[in-house]
């Protein structure tokens, strides 16, 4: 198993930028594809960005691309977000989730999940 940790998450004026991390412990954390996931007040989890387990590939939503990074750092354990461009829509508490087997865009595919952290962007 893996236990994920996510911080980093705050208030920031739209335009501005924040990054936030997830801490993993337990089994080799390079074994496994990463996700970040979001999800706002009364909507559903939904998928932000991926990046496969030695960090080669990733994937974005269409939402975030071009405005956010998704990238790892496997010997400190730790994934990272890094959010540029910050908009009221990206309002939300965002997630990281763990998977083998390579990364995917779908909520159901992830084992294994964090607490999760609020990103407020204020208009």
């Amino acid at each position: 198993q893996v236990q994920l940790v996510e911080s980093g998450g705050g208030l920031v004026q739209a335009g501005g930028s924040l990054r936030v991390s997830c801490a993993a412990s337990g089994r080799t954390f390079s074994s496994y594809a990463m996700g970040w996931f979001r999800q706002a007040p009364g909507k559903e989890r939904e998928f932000v960005a991926t990046i496969s387990e030695r960090g080669a590939s990733t994937s974005y939503a269409a939402s975030v691309k071009g405005r956010f990074t998704i990238s790892r750092d496997n010997a400190k354990n730790t994934l990272f977000l890094q959010m540029n461009s910050l908009k009221p829509e990206d309002t939300a508490v965002y997630y990281c989730a763990a998977r083998r087997f390579g990364w995917s865009t779908y909520v159901h595919d992830y084992s294994y999940w964090g607490q999760g952290t609020q990103v407020t962007v204020s208009s």
